[in-house]
């Protein structure tokens, strides 16, 4: 793993419809001493910005270049049209593909979405980006096949959208460069993947190992010490002495204390 300790702070690309609000704020949380820097970038241009070095990780829509690129999906998004209100399409709950083989489908040039055409009719051409789809349709020239995040961050009070089936569905992921994996991009990985403050994948401190009970006891000072050899040695020796003294004291002793009394035996009468 390589080192960007020198980084003053962390940059995330993200691309129009992704939210990286949840993620930033844990991480400012658990990091408040290295600054998160926020870069939107055109979807088109998500990977250039990461190759480049002007973002050290990002949020991006699959497929990624896995040849110099590392990527882990996060989740994949309804798939939506978006119409104007008054459309026949409203009155439904969710359409199906074949449902809008008679209508004008507009195909942006920043496509999100992995085909080559979408379903219905062509418009007569494509629009540059997705804003300017999202402004035809409420013109009424057509409509609009997006991810749901799109649709909601094209909002407009004229317009509205539904769940489209057998569709493409457009996937998020987060990408960095696989030769600039530093700590700071493990750190967010690991945000992203739900880890603990305390995981092992992290670089905070490892905590100390448990102690053994005896270990404790010890460095408590409630251990039992050993007595020294010279104190064993001396209480023995003392219960040798001891035991030698009672013997020099005992039953036997003392009979032969009374037998050598001086003086002459009483003589019975």
């Amino acid at each position: 793993m390589t080192g960007s300790e020198a980084s003053p702070s962390f940059r995330l690309a993200y691309v129009p419809g992704v939210t990286p609000t949840k993620w930033v704020r844990i991480w400012n949380e658990r990091l408040p001493d290295i600054p998160l820097t926020l870069v939107q970038v055109p979807a088109a241009d998500a990977f250039g910005a990461l190759r480049s070095g002007e973002a050290d990780a990002g949020f991006v829509r699959l497929p990624v270049d896995r040849e110099d690129l590392a990527a882990i999906p996060l989740y994949t998004e309804t798939t939506v049209v978006v119409i104007p209100k008054d459309h026949l399409v409203a009155a439904v709950d969710e359409v199906s593909a074949e449902d809008l083989a008679d209508e004008i489908l507009l195909h942006p040039l920043d496509d999100t979405l992995d085909w080559e055409r979408p379903p219905g009719l062509p418009a007569f051409e494509r629009p540059a980006t997705t804003a300017d789809a999202i402004e035809l349709v409420a013109a009424g020239v057509g409509l609009l096949v997006v991810p749901q995040s799109l649709a909601r961050l094209h909002h407009r009070k004229d317009l509205t959208y539904r769940p489209v089936s057998d569709t493409p569905a457009s996937r998020v992921a987060l990408s960095w460069p696989q030769d600039a994996t530093t700590d700071m991009v493990e750190d967010f990985i690991g945000i992203v993947r739900g880890r603990t403050v305390n995981s092992s994948r992290g670089r905070r401190p490892a905590a100390a190992p448990e102690q053994s009970p005896k270990a404790k006891r010890a460095e408590s000072g409630g251990a039992r010490r050993k007595p020294a050899a010279g104190a064993s040695a001396g209480k023995a020796g003392g219960r040798s002495a001891g035991a030698g003294r009672r013997g020099t004291g005992g039953p036997q002793g003392g009979k032969s204390a009374r037998s050598g009394r001086s003086g002459k035996p009483r003589r019975r009468s």
